[in-house]
């Protein structure tokens, strides 16, 4: 379906995975996409999560007239936040409209997931929102720092061809402190989506067992 965030008249198609039924409220997990994807291109990790009971709504991020221009040169953790920043308003109207239609309960915090570029809006979201996160995840954003809080429970799985910019992981020492979860997995950076190979997916839905059951 399509919502539409009437005050910055902004269409956003998602796709929901899981159990509608009006009243039936589950735990929210929003997936956001990264640069050049879709939304329907992280099945594998979807279903993983409706079989672990939630409702899974993954955000197509489109490029609209008049939005910040992708800029692939320069100072990017600067130049791509205007870009992130249209993206986690987007998250945020979502996980609300999820909640006015009864179908996630907004006291139990979502889980927000995002690849690449998407996770670097998911941590943005997350940094500015800690309230609205209970689990904030990102397969491989490599520009926004993670928010450096011990609520939400914070996840990162990095890929095995790149490396983040400086300042985005937190030390190993923070990492133990704030109880966070980074873990490296034997996936290429431009693979962490439904084209990797099996043992892949394995590895990738192993680690985030691993952030969900911490």
């Amino acid at each position: 379906m399509t919502l539409t965030d009437t005050a910055r008249q902004r269409p956003i198609p998602i796709l929901i995975y899981g159990n509608t039924d009006p009243g039936r409220k589950k735990p929210l997990a929003i997936m956001s996409h990264g640069y050049g994807g879709h939304n329907g291109d992280y099945a594998f990790l979807a279903g993983d999560l409706v079989r672990r009971g939630y409702i899974v709504v993954s955000i197509e991020h489109l490029e609209l007239p008049g939005d910040p221009p992708m800029i692939n040169s320069g100072d990017l953790a600067l130049l791509r936040r205007p870009v992130w920043e249209v993206g986690a308003s987007s998250i945020g109207f979502v996980i609300g409209e999820m909640a006015r239609q009864g179908l996630s309960d907004s006291a139990y915090g979502a889980m927000v997931i995002g690849h690449s570029n998407g996770g670097d809006m998911t941590m943005l979201f997350a940094t500015e929102h800690p309230e609205k996160v209970r689990i904030a995840l990102s397969l491989d954003n490599r520009r926004m720092p993670l928010p450096r809080l011990r609520q939400p429970k914070v996840c990162s799985l990095r890929s095995s061809d790149h490396v983040a910019d400086p300042g985005v992981l937190p030390s190993p020492t923070e990492q133990t402190a704030l109880g966070m979860s980074i873990i490296a997995v034997p996936v290429k950076h431009d693979d962490m989506w439904d084209r990797a190979a099996a043992y892949q997916k394995r590895a990738m839905l192993a680690a985030i067992g691993k952030c969900l059951n911490t």
